[in-house]
């Protein structure tokens, strides 16, 4: 009877540790799925390769902020989404970044908003001289309702904007003289970056020649030009101290780059993958206008170091800058119309 009853509780105890066995095994074999999902969140991402060219020197801000979210997105991908970065005009130039873009030729470019105006004519809204007073201003108007409809024009088109990268300031540099007043600019042959600064050059009594980023230098080298106009940030990193004398600080135009994607290309990738990108952009685009203003000020400094004569337009003389600008505004309004001036109504209530 005790043997009976002893091999009873043997039994029993068996059938509970091997139902303990199997409760332990399901929780792991459930704890396994579950660390399957989180960590290979990464593998339902399509692999894609995404080409992106861009022209600025490679230590400028905003390149640093793009080759960063480049790395970002090839990371949180697993590798999946393959961007590969073409810096420094290595791919194309600023002047055909746009007309690629468009057509597929690559992805996705950075480029200037004053180039993408020669597209979307209401871009050329930053090129307008003295609308933008602070830095500030700049990062509220493209995060409202001025930058939705900017994004809306450029669609259209067949890009889409997926961050505005400040650039900061534009200034002029000069061989010939330091530029006091606008009527210092009087003979002068200066490089221009687009149809707007072109409008404002010419208003000033100067020559406009139009020019890429890369021919500056040896422009200024050889007086193919007596002058240029660009941010400080550049000037410093394309070595115009090397080229030019003078420096004239007026913050006539904040200018912004473009990260922008074929659209049709972007219609094709994955939700997973466009929602990626689009929050890795908004990252980006935070950082670089982080940047600009610091990087506006070191660089101007940088170069009166490196023996530049700088000029710093005092507020009181602005308005007569103002005054001669002011047939760029109506030029704009020409080329921009109903959407022109909406962005200017915008700008000018708040």
């Amino acid at each position: 009877m005790r043997k009976w009853l002893l091999g009873l509780v043997v039994s029993m105890m068996a059938i509970l540790v091997l139902a303990a066995c199997s409760d332990a095994e399901g929780e792991t074999t459930e704890s396994k799925g579950d660390s399957g999902d989180a960590g290979g969140s990464t593998e339902e991402y399509e692999a894609t390769t995404i080409r992106l060219a861009y022209n600025l020197p490679q230590d400028h801000h905003i390149s640093v902020g793009i080759e960063q979210f480049a790395e970002d997105i090839k990371e949180k991908s697993g590798g999946k989404v393959d961007m590969q970065v073409y810096p420094a005009g290595q791919l194309l130039s600023d002047k055909d970044m746009n007309q690629s873009i468009l057509t597929g030729g690559v992805e996705m470019g950075v480029n200037s908003s004053t180039l993408w105006a020669s597209t979307v004519p209401a871009m050329g809204i930053f090129d307008v001289p003295y609308i933008f007073n602070d830095y500030s201003a700049v990062g509220k108007a493209v995060n409202g309702e001025f930058g939705d409809k900017l994004r809306g024009a450029m669609e259209e088109k067949g890009a889409k904007v997926l961050l505005f990268a400040d650039y900061g300031y534009v200034q002029f540099a000069n061989n010939k003289r330091q530029l006091k007043s606008p009527e210092d600019f009087k003979g002068l042959k200066i490089r221009s970056i687009g149809d707007l600064p072109s409008e404002l050059i010419q208003a000033y009594g100067a020559s406009p020649v139009f020019m890429g980023g890369g021919e500056v230098y040896m422009a200024l080298q050889r007086d193919t030009v007596d002058g240029a106009t660009s941010g400080t940030t550049a000037m410093l990193q394309r070595k115009y101290d090397e080229v030019t004398k003078y420096l004239t600080i007026n913050n006539y135009a904040y200018l912004e780059f473009l990260l922008a994607v074929n659209k049709d290309f972007w219609d094709g990738l994955p939700e997973k993958t466009q929602a990626l990108i689009e929050e890795t952009a908004k990252e980006t685009e935070e950082w670089i206008r982080e940047q600009a203003e610091k990087e506006d000020s070191e660089s101007a400094k940088a170069l009166e170091e490196n023996g530049m004569d700088v000029y710093v337009v005092p507020e009181e003389d602005l308005p007569e800058w103002v005054e001669a600008a002011a047939p760029v505004r109506e030029a704009y309004l020409k080329t921009a119309g109903d959407l022109g001036q909406e962005l200017l109504d915008i700008i000018d209530n708040e």
